[in-house]
């Protein structure tokens, strides 16, 4: 099993528009966190999340959360 790339051992904070967003699973896309299909063929997918209102949200970087795209403080372990 492939594990992703840690692209920072912090997460970002991003202000986005209501609507679908697709967060780097794999830590290969050069518009982190967001995906860019660099994953190509490897096991790693882009996560689909849906954000209802404009918001502040915290997303993981090192691409170990348990709670996907948002950051849940794994980084502090690795």
């Amino acid at each position: 099993m492939e594990k992703p790339k840690i692209v920072a051992k912090s997460p970002v904070v991003v202000n986005l528009e209501a609507g679908t967003h697709y967060w780097c699973s794999c830590g290969k896309s050069k518009n982190q966190p967001f995906c860019d299909g660099s994953h190509g063929s490897s096991e790693f997918l882009p996560l689909a999340f849906k954000i209802d209102e404009k918001k502040d949200v915290w997303l993981c970087q090192c691409k170990h959360s348990k709670n996907p795209p948002f950051c849940d403080g794994t980084h502090k372990e690795l």
